[in-house]
């Protein structure tokens, strides 16, 4: 299929839900969800390319390398009906399959994706932060999961974890640079319906990010999780898995 690493659980010939976790995160990052969605549909997560069991890879770590693993991804599950919910960076990701795509899928969920491309977007976030250590990719890593946990908690982290996790600064970084250089997707090419999630307690720039993706697509919602951050998925798995079955179930 292609030379990244995936898992399918689910009911078969059901609805494809394809989860696609965001920068230096796994799709171990969306078990939690995917356990409350495979009862119902036919979920596959996957390591993107240069994460988790998809590492050591040899790149590039662009958005058009990422949207053609999607694409045979999405081809593999092969499912009738495919739904994609990205995470993060794993929103555009998703964005992008349809606008290269279309037709492949029928509606895609993005919770707070990124607009740094945008001359609005901070550049003291912690893509932006990880950017500007593009030189040394490790650091890079090591900086943008201090700057999400925490000093305390990146230190309760194994030593075989932050090793892991310094090792993917390389895949982070070339992937966050690219996005900052170019839009990763074309609103008048995203033709299909598209929820456009963030947690209630979002950081700024990931509400008017959310704000700003309902407002360039045609077929744009705003959902907003109650009590979550940007790791929502993860934290407020049930809420989010309620909202992603109801937007299936609308557009398939």
């Amino acid at each position: 299929m292609t030379d990244v690493w995936s898992a399918t659980a689910g009911v078969e010939g059901a609805v494809g839900v394809v989860l696609v976790h965001g920068s230096l995160d796994r799709s171990a990052g969306l078990l939690k969800l995917s356990r409350r969605l495979d009862h119902r549909f036919r979920v596959t997560r996957y390591d993107r390319r240069g994460y988790g069991r998809s590492r050591p890879h040899d790149g590039p770590f662009d958005m058009d390398a990422h949207v053609d693993d999607l694409f045979r991804v999405v081809e593999a599950c092969a499912a009738d009906r495919v739904v994609v919910f990205g995470h993060s960076y794993g929103g555009n990701v998703a964005l992008a399959l349809v606008d290269r795509h279309p037709g492949v899928v029928d509606g895609v969920i993005s919770y707070e994706s990124p607009h740094s491309w945008q001359p609005w977007w901070p550049t003291d976030s912690a893509g932006g932060d990880a950017v500007s250590w593009a030189h040394d990719p490790g650091e890079a890593a090591e900086r943008f999961m201090r700057h999400l946990l925490g000093d305390e908690r990146w230190g309760r982290l194994s030593s075989a974890s932050r090793a892991a996790r310094r090792e993917e600064g390389v895949a982070m970084v070339a992937e966050l640079t690219d996005l900052r250089r170019r839009p990763p997707w074309r609103a008048e090419a995203v033709t299909v319906p598209v929820l456009a999630q963030r947690g209630e307690l979002a950081r700024d720039h990931h509400r008017l990010g959310t704000e700003a993706l309902a407002e360039a697509l045609p077929d744009a919602a705003v959902d907003v999780v109650p009590g979550a951050r940007h790791f929502g998925p993860n934290t407020h798995a049930d809420a989010v898995a309620q909202r992603v079955t109801e937007f299936v179930e609308r557009v398939t």
